[in-house]
Order: C-alpha cells, then structure tokens, then sequence
C-alpha cells in the first residue's frame, strides 16, 4: 500500500545494504534467522527480558549472508525486521499506527492490534502466553481473532486493499518444491510475503503459515472454490500441519 502510495521503492536498497526490500520480502536476501539460535530459545523458555536489536543482529552473525542476494532463498524473521525497520524510517511513522491507519480502521478489524507488552499478551486465548513477551518476535506480532485474520487477507484478494498489479507481484513467487511430508502441501513457493502453492483438492492456497513457543496458525486463501473463500485456523502446539489441514478441511466444507 505504501509503495502505491509512493511511499516506498521495492527496489531501493535501504541504508546502503546489498539487498533490496523486495528480496527481503522474498527472503531471497540471504540474511540468516534466529530461530536456529539455542540461546534464543532459552530466553524465550525462560521468560526472560527480549534482548536488544543489536545483540539480536550479533548472535544471528547478520553480517554474514548465507549466499549473494537473488541467489538462493532462506526463510528469515530478521529480513522481516529489517523490513519493518526500513518502513518506518522511510515513512517516520511506527509500524502500529501505519497498520491501524491503511488497513485496521478501515477493514473495521477491532481485535487486531500489535502487542508490545506482557500485559496485552495476557489477553489472547493461550493461557501460556502470560508468560511471553511479544518483544521476542522481532519483527512485530500481530494478535487477533481468526475471523479478522482471515478478513484482512481476503481483503488483499477481493481488492480491498490492494490494486490487481501489486497483487500480481506479491504472488509472484520463486518455486520451492513438490509435496512436503505430513503436510497439505503439494507444490510450494514463497512471493512477497506470501506462502503460495497447491494443496490437493482445494487447488491453489495463498497465505501463511506461523508458530511461537505455544501455538501455530495458518490463514490461507483458497480462489478456486466456486466461491473464492480465505479460512483461519489457530492452534495449541507447534506443528503447523495442524491448522494447515484445518484451513484444507473448512474450505472443502463450505
């Protein structure tokens, strides 16, 4: 939205980086994630007090690409912070207030907000989450209900949002593969923040899949059904099969 506004250049590398805003979206910027972090997960496990961007960058060795911009694809959540990064200081405005600007307030989303605080993960439905900091997830964390969640991406698809050109670069994707094991999955590929592929009957699925330290979520967008319909699944655990199957099973159902 902001780049149709004028706002923002995919295309622009920020701050003098090898790599442009559309590769991070694509994750094809060679960046490396801190999921793979042991320590990560220890302070997570431990309720501990997020660590500061700058150890954050330190201990993922950001600096070092895992290969050349364009060159190979890496799924990774510090791209997704830069991201964010490099829309605020393009736009001088945080993240929370351009959300409820351009897409809460007018898509009436009431139960969305970004949480910043223990206190506002005490409110959503996992009892584990009032020991979480959202601080963790670096790149902003979103909570919600799923109606909301599966309205704001069906607002992407139904042009609510978004013009028919720059969805057309979202979905376009760098293919990933066949089928995955013990998931839905039956061709897979990554556009513009966009998980996008096939999964058997249902025929084409556009969306995301995530998980934290306690549950899983999968909101798709199914356009092949006689009625083009977008589902969102939450779930306890930490395998996303589960609510992925679930999206599949609601989607045939309707």
């Amino acid at each position: 939205m902001l780049v149709e506004r004028g706002k923002l250049d995919l295309d622009t590398r920020p701050d003098g980086t090898p790599y442009n805003l559309r590769q991070l979206l694509k994750h094809t910027a060679g960046l490396p994630d801190y999921g793979r972090l042991r320590e990560y997960h220890e302070g997570v496990a431990a309720d501990a007090e997020p660590w500061p961007e700058a150890k954050l960058l330190a201990a993922a060795q950001a600096d070092d690409l895992l290969f050349a911009p364009d060159q190979g694809w890496s799924y990774s959540n510090i791209g997704y912070m830069l991201a964010r990064r490099h829309i605020e200081a393009s736009t001088g405005r945080g993240f929370s207030s351009l959300f409820a600007e351009l897409i809460a307030v007018p898509l009436k989303l009431e139960s969305v907000e970004l949480a910043a605080t223990r206190e506002q993960f005490s409110r959503i439905h996992w009892s584990a989450a009032r020991r979480y900091h959202p601080g963790w997830v670096y790149h902003g964390c979103l909570i919600g209900t799923a109606r909301d969640a599966a309205y704001l991406l069906h607002a992407v698809f139904s042009g609510e949002l978004l013009t028919a050109e720059t969805l057309r670069q979202m979905l376009d994707r760098r293919h990933l593969g066949a089928a995955v094991e013990n998931r839905p999955w039956e061709d897979c590929g990554y556009g513009l923040g966009l998980m996008s592929g096939s999964m058997g009957r249902i025929g084409r699925a556009m969306g995301h899949s995530g998980g934290g330290a306690f549950s899983v979520n999968a909101v798709y967008h199914f356009p092949d059904r006689d009625f083009p319909i977008t589902v969102a699944s939450f779930s306890e655990g930490n395998d996303e099969a589960v609510p992925e199957f679930e999206t599949v099973r609601l989607g045939l159902s309707r």
